[in-house]
């Protein structure tokens, strides 16, 4: 099967555009990946198929949303990348400028090497923890991502700091529980952030669901932010 056209057909079924170029980056990008994982443990998906939907249009989906509308000239962050995903994909299809923040050395700098191999000027990355970068760029990001890496609550008390104003938290989950819900909503209510939205999509092929949720950042946080490292794990906000 034909990567890339597969990679377009199932983009397109979301309204997401892709060029044949775009395509082709994002594959090669994907291959990478693969061919890297049999020294460096950055997947379990070993199947190219699988992977172009579970890591490529997976990490695309927050694009369908209307409210998230990255123009090349925004700056983004993701957070606990992995490997590459979903920052490197977003970077790739929209220009803009992404900072890929992880704590695992080795998958930093698999995704260092990937991004150099291809070229891509404008993903840049990062061997950090999350409270500690904070500190050093609070208030440059117009958008965050997190793809399943903590529990909702965690990621917006991560995110917030890293957020401009106005600037927008994208946390990419399964299915998330009533409780993880109220509880996100409570600690985004404490860090000045306001839901946006709650999307569903459903993967090709059964092969997943998948909820978008939105958050806006539009006031100061009420607590001095970031808290010390660890703290967010061990005492989230707005846990019941």
């Amino acid at each position: 099967m034909n990567l890339v056209q597969q990679l377009r057909d199932e983009l397109v079924a979301y309204g997401i555009p892709c060029s044949e170029e775009q395509g082709g980056l994002l594959v090669s990008y994907l291959n990478l990946v693969i061919e890297k994982n049999k020294v460096v443990n950055l997947t379990r998906i070993s199947d190219p198929v699988e992977a172009v939907t579970l890591h490529l249009v997976d990490s695309l989906l927050p694009l369908a949303c209307e409210e998230v509308t990255i123009r090349p000239d925004d700056s983004f962050l993701d957070m606990g990348t992995g490997a590459g995903f979903p920052g490197a994909p977003v970077a790739l299809l929209t220009g803009a400028q992404a900072l890929l923040v992880d704590s695992v050395g080795k998958k930093v700098a698999a995704v260092d090497e990937f991004a150099q191999q291809l070229g891509l000027i404008r993903v840049t990355t990062k061997h950090a923890r999350l409270e500690d970068l904070a500190r050093t760029i609070p208030g440059t990001q117009d958008y965050v991502f997190a793809r399943a890496v903590a529990q909702t609550n965690v990621l917006i008390e991560y995110a917030t700091p890293f957020l401009k104003q106005n600037g927008i938290l994208v946390v990419e989950k399964g299915r998330p529980e009533d409780r993880e819900l109220f509880e996100a909503e409570r600690a985004a209510e404490i860090c000045g952030l306001v839901p946006v939205s709650r999307e569903t999509f459903e993967l090709p092929r059964d092969l997943g669901h998948r909820e978008i949720l939105l958050y806006r950042r539009v006031r100061k946080s009420r607590i001095k932010l970031p808290r010390k490292v660890g703290m967010a794990k061990s005492n989230p906000l707005g846990q019941k």
